[in-house]
């Protein structure tokens, strides 16, 4: 058995030139997002309390609770929507075909008995509102001619709906059932957000333009604009009012966020203006926002989510991120008596988590170039990506230092250090293999074979290679000369990861045929044969700190941890570990591991002897 104990969470998908939702409910302080294929529901309080709901076939785009708190609408970009319960199972209530293209938006009605979604549709279809228990239509959109990026319901009766989109119009309508009442031409780019107030007395529209226009709510005329004089410098993506109606927050691609206050003729006045600390590149371009109780969230480009406090100005800003990206690789260190983790992703991000605490930062590179394969040690990184280098990055506590590279000629295929001398890395080519010692290339030899994975021993005395024709190959090391001594067979498939035990008195090994093979190191004997409980490839393999447990990670979703010295049958089987695959393991210690795949989050486990 195995009990989850931390979900270090993903961030949402971003967009560049785009405005994201992000969508909360007031009653327990908890707000909804998508990344990929997954809807994540994290509380504002305690940031390690997330749960991720993972049915949607296509990516999410956005998910809404309904008033009362007890569903979830979420969308996706082949047009569906699906309504599901909060808690418990997550029990699916309804699936609709909506739209024939891409959801940008959705709301429910303030009774929660119907939806209005809006994107991009074929024909004129772009716009839809429906019952939510059958799914039956609501009104007919006409006036629009280009997708819909954002739809408001109005939260008081009589019911209105205003859409806005990339036609540079803002849209009325009267109902149910909704028809067509008016348009509005005010904006001279695309419209990117429409909201209600909480009051139901006017709505809001915000555009690239730069500008933010207010509406009366009962007819749909233009009531006043937010002030010029203070204006955002670029693209307004996303608006959001205060719960009293009287403040608006909007957030912008000149990386800030404002607080407006809006009088009663309509007009918008800056109220104060938000700062969000960040290293001044395109990543800090600000995408969505949430006035939540006495939060004010914005979301960055980067995916950064920042929480101010709407009531105290000098009260420190929170700040937790995460990975948009699958993570590939895992690490953990003990950092000055602390346990910490570092995960990276393709797209060059290294995070460090805290067992307990969560989020602690990200790593900051001067060569920030893509991550594809990654070691860690307590002092020193090893990376390389998609060319022919491996960086050397000094670590000192959460700071990178002075990186140095090395040219291996072709592109790693696998990496891994010697962990009691780490001045000496393996690398791993196509058609080689290269020995490091420290910033110089100390050897390298071609081999006949196709090189798919390799290891070397923590001694750095020995070093097993494996082939694309499921043999394992290994090689003393002696005065960085490397010389084959023996081939192991009895893989099926492309060997896919190696792994030596702690004590380096066995090792392990996979393949894409799903079986994993612990072998004695000095016999050079099978130890442990028949794990073959994965239904597809296994992407990564971890030991334990005492040698007695190996775990595998596998593109089937689920972690399965083997004792050593019990049948292969005896094992505890992750289900679901992460959607998409299982692409990241570490222990932690003996009795927890760390996982990390396809969906961008990062999983702490506890093992439970059986």
């Amino acid at each position: 058995m195995a009990e989850l104990l931390e979900t270090y969470a993903c961030v949402p998908s971003t967009e560049r030139g785009r405005g994201i939702l992000i969508s909360g409910d007031p009653k327990s302080d908890s707000i909804v997002y998508c990344n990929g294929r997954s809807v994540i529901i994290r509380s504002l309080s305690s940031p390690l309390e997330a749960s991720i709901y993972g049915e949607h076939a296509y990516q999410a785009t956005v998910a809404r609770f309904s008033p009362n708190g007890e569903w979830v609408a979420s969308a996706d970009v082949s047009g569906t929507v699906r309504i599901w319960g909060r808690h418990g199972d997550r029990v699916l209530k309804n699936e609709f075909r909506v739209l024939s293209g891409r959801i940008d938006d959705l709301q429910w009605s303030p009774d929660g008995q119907r939806i209005v979604a809006s994107g991009d549709g074929k024909g004129k279809s772009f716009v839809r509102a429906f019952m939510w228990d059958s799914g039956s239509n609501v009104g007919e959109f006409d006036g629009h001619s280009r997708r819909v990026l954002s739809c408001a319901f109005k939260p008081t009766r009589p019911f209105r709906i205003a859409t806005c989109g990339e036609d540079f119009l803002v849209n009325f309508y009267e109902g149910p059932p909704f028809r067509f009442k008016l348009s509005q031409r005010e904006h001279s780019n695309f419209v990117n957000c429409v909201r209600f107030s909480p009051d139901g007395s006017k709505f809001i529209t915000v555009s690239s333009d730069k500008k933010g226009i207010i509406y009366d709510a009962k007819t749909g005329e233009k009531m006043g604009e937010l002030s010029a004089a203070d204006a955002h410098k670029g693209s307004i993506y996303a608006v959001n009012w205060s719960p009293d109606s009287k403040q608006v927050l909007t957030v912008s691609a000149d990386k800030t966020a404002k607080v407006w206050e809006i009088m009663d003729d309509g007009n918008g006045k800056l109220n104060r203006t938000l700062e969000c600390l960040g290293s001044g590149g395109v990543d800090d371009m600000l995408v969505s926002c949430l006035w939540q109780n006495d939060h004010l969230v914005t979301v960055s480009l980067g995916g950064t989510i920042n929480i101010f406090s709407a009531s105290d100005p000098e009260k420190t800003v929170t700040t937790f991120s995460g990975h948009m990206k699958s993570v590939s690789s895992l690490a953990f260190l003990h950092q000055s008596g602390q346990k910490i983790i570092l995960s990276s992703s393709y797209d060059g991000l290294i995070v460090r988590w805290m067992q307990g605490v969560g989020y602690v930062g990200k790593l900051q590179r001067k060569d920030s170039t893509q991550i594809k394969c990654f070691a860690a040690v307590e002092e020193e990184l090893v990376t390389s990506g998609f060319d022919n280098k491996v960086w050397r990055i000094p670590l000192n506590g959460d700071k990178c230092g002075e990186a140095v590279h090395v040219d291996v000629g072709s592109q790693p295929k696998d990496l891994s250090l010697a962990v009691k001398f780490p001045e000496v890395a393996l690398v791993s080519t196509d058609s080689g293999l290269a020995i490091l010692r420290g910033s110089k290339l100390a050897s390298s030899i071609k081999v006949t074979y196709v090189v798919t994975a390799s290891t070397i021993s923590p001694d750095g005395a020995e070093a097993i290679v494996g082939g694309q024709d499921g043999k394992l190959h290994i090689y003393s090391i002696a005065e960085d000369v490397l010389t084959e001594e023996s081939v192991l067979e009895k893989h099926r498939g492309a060997i896919t990861v190696i792994r030596y035990s702690s004590d380096a008195s066995m090792f392990a090994s996979a393949d894409a045929n799903r079986e994993a093979v612990v072998w004695d190191r000095m016999t050079r004997e099978v130890k442990l044969k028949n794990m073959l409980y994965h239904s597809a490839r296994i992407n990564c393999l971890a030991w334990s700190p005492d040698g007695r447990m190996v775990a595998t990670g596998s593109l089937d979703t689920c972690v399965i941890i083997y004792d050593v010295d019990k049948p292969a049958s005896n094992r505890i089987t992750i289900k679901g570990a992460h959607l998409g695959g299982v692409y990241g393991l570490a222990f932690c210690d003996e009795n927890s591991i760390i996982s990390s795949g396809e969906d961008a989050c990062v999983r702490v486990w506890r093992l439970l002897q059986q």
